[in-house]
């Protein structure tokens, strides 16, 4: 039992972030579309440590190049060092996950920007190439987590740092719920008898993917209880709940259900209302 646990959170390590297992650890993790499917669970496992790196570089820069405290609201030099800690934060999510939710967040945004046909905006996702409607997506987004990682930085670097985790988490566990309640519409056949990876994935997950996503991001839940306060904590999970069901209704209209790339665009853009939501209600807070 314990030694399948293990061979899934490896699998989805392997699959969500560009981390080199071992050629003998591969081996033994091994592959195959049932254990793809069992490893879609711990998507939430990966973004603990994907968080772990981000919150490590945004403390990292912060006390090299100011010292540990909070960000001074009024101080153009504090919020520069935030702003350049958010953005080396962000870049380090970046190169450890290979831009994969990105890269699904700018797909959607070129297909469901670039067409209101069904089958037209599939195969604008499926072209590698990038349009000026993923382009915009993508670049607003990514300016909009900046800004709000430096706001939340003026909280007190290491409620930050522990906020930008917890969401990490958080955002994965959101994005899982989509394939509970919409079909997969996405991908094609790679081989002869094959299915994509992403259908392994997300092809009619059972309610026990929910229930162990679940208890990956309980441990997230009640960090953001702890730091940020009750009020937060509602209001976040309020929010990630209006975020992936107003996507959902969204993509099961314009897609018929969802893809990887949606999944992908959920986690970006649950995280970033998170952060909205956390800003907004700590920023009023006395």
């Amino acid at each position: 039992m314990q030694g399948n646990l293990l061979r899934h959170v490896l699998l989805a390590l392997q699959f969500f972030t560009r981390i080199p297992l071992p050629a003998r650890v591969a081996r033994w993790v091994g592959y195959s579309p049932a254990l793809m499917k069992a490893s879609t669970a711990h998507f939430p496992a990966v973004g603990w440590l994907v968080g772990g790196v981000a919150a490590l570089v945004l403390g990292l820069v912060v006390w090299g190049l100011a010292g540990m405290s909070a960000v001074p609201a009024h101080d153009a030099v504090w919020l520069l060092v935030a702003l350049v800690a958010a953005l080396l934060s962000t870049m380090a999510t970046v190169l450890l996950t290979g831009a994969f939710h990105e890269d699904g967040l700018a797909d959607v945004g070129d297909a469901l920007g670039g067409s209101a046909d069904r089958e037209t905006a599939l195969r604008i996702m499926k072209d590698s190439r990038l349009g000026t409607y993923g382009t915009i997506t993508l670049l607003l987004v990514l300016l909009l987590k900046l800004c709000l990682l430096a706001l939340l930085q003026v909280q007190g670097l290491v409620h930050a740092m522990l906020l930008v985790l917890a969401m990490h988490v958080l955002s994965r566990w959101t994005a899982l719920l989509l394939p509970q309640w919409l079909p997969y519409v996405g991908g094609t056949p790679v081989a002869a008898g094959g299915t994509s990876k992403a259908r392994s994935l997300l092809e009619r997950l059972d309610r026990c993917t929910l229930w162990v996503s679940s208890l990956w991001a309980l441990p997230a839940v009640l960090l953001v209880a702890r730091v940020a306060g009750g009020a937060a904590l509602l209001g976040v999970m309020v929010t990630l709940l209006l975020v992936v069901g107003g996507l959902g209704r969204f993509f099961r209209r314009r897609l018929g259900g969802i893809t990887g790339d949606c999944m992908g665009a959920t986690q970006q853009l649950a995280e970033v209302s998170g952060y909205l939501v956390l800003c907004l209600i700590m920023g009023a807070q006395p």
